[in-house]
């Protein structure tokens, strides 16, 4: 099923939930479903490789170009270190790619002066994507920085953003659960608002988890930046804001060895989707900003009535879901019931 808002379809693909080693969720648009790029469609084969046109060798990469690889995270990355001293080249994000891809990307390492990366696991849906894999792919003299997949529930202690084996597609209109519209489809009383001190709690669950990825090797660290709290640290639970972006970018030139800072963009970074900012959540952390009542999704509000009745009747089609899901997100709705 697909619910049109505004003129187009709104899809998502999540993946890589909550996996120590290579969480995330991508949030993308066009039609496509299952574990397929853009590329599985007419003329999107072409819109695809323009896109990515010196990825897929159409066009010559700039001297003394890098690449950032990983989750829809990367290319913000990518964004804010990209400059003429150092061009990143773009790159299908890690999920997305196919055996083909697999093969242009280890090309286009083979003559790469840097790679940031985040973790992931060798042998990435069969393919050699592992961040290991990756690395042996490089030249002796290039770089390698690793930088971790970030999630931050302090803005949204209401949001999850999962996927249960045996059920490959997401919710329609946002590919976010709600714990709170969760636990009604699976008969659960839960709270409709969390107190301050379980809103920062939620927080500091977020930055903990953050820190443990970290101390796996990481070489950038993120999880300083999560204070004091603003409204730019995360358009959802998975996708931060420039306020994150700008100062790991910073840190990752430093790290590279290159001269000059990280690259304002000019506009908000990763902003297709952003979730709602609850009256209670803004009041927990003292912001000035105004609530945020609805979703924006490519720019139109999208009430949040409708994406609960839309998942409501996506958990009545999947209660295997619903009951894996309640047993993963058990200790957050543990803090929602005890509200």
């Amino acid at each position: 099923m697909r619910y049109r808002i505004a003129g187009a379809f709104a899809m998502q693909r999540g993946g890589w939930e909550g996996e120590a080693a290579d969480g995330y969720v991508h949030i993308m648009g066009g039609e496509t479903g299952g574990r397929r790029s853009l590329a599985d469609h007419g003329d999107a084969v072409i819109a695809r490789r323009r896109h990515y046109a010196e990825f897929y060798g159409e066009t010559a990469p700039p001297e003394g170009y890098g690449v950032v690889v990983g989750n829809c995270q990367a290319e913000s990355l990518r964004l804010v270190i990209s400059s003429d001293a150092r061009p990143g080249v773009r790159v299908p994000a890690v999920h997305e790619m196919t055996a083909d891809d697999a093969v242009h990307l280890h090309r286009l390492l083979a003559a790469a002066s840097f790679l940031v990366v985040q973790p992931i696991r060798d042998d990435y849906h069969g393919l050699p994507l592992g961040t290991a894999q990756l690395r042996a792919a490089l030249p002796a003299r290039a770089t390698t920085v690793t930088v971790p997949s970030i999630r931050f529930g302090g803005l949204h202690p209401f949001q999850a953003a999962i996927r249960v084996p045996g059920v490959d597609e997401d919710p329609p209109l946002v590919a976010y659960h709600d714990v709170r519209v969760l636990a009604e489809a699976a008969g659960l009383p839960v709270a409709r608002e969390l107190p301050a001190a379980a809103v920062r709690a939620v927080a500091a669950d977020s930055v903990a988890e953050l820190r443990r990825r970290e101390s796996a090797g990481i070489d950038i660290a993120a999880s300083d930046l999560f204070e004091p709290v603003v409204v730019d640290l995360a358009r959802t639970v998975n996708h931060p804001g420039n306020a994150v972006w700008m100062p790991m970018g910073e840190r990752i030139v430093a790290a590279l060895g290159a001269p000059g800072t990280a690259v304002d963009p000019g506009r908000p970074i990763l902003a297709g989707v952003r979730a709602p900012i609850e009256p209670w959540v803004r009041d927990a952390w003292g912001l000035d900003d105004e609530a945020q009542p609805h979703w924006i999704v490519g720019g139109e509000q999208l009430d949040v009535d409708t994406v609960r009745a839309a998942h409501l009747a996506w958990y009545a089609a999947h209660p295997a879901f619903v009951t894996a899901a309640v047993d993963r997100l058990a200790p957050l709705l543990t803090r929602w019931r005890a509200a």
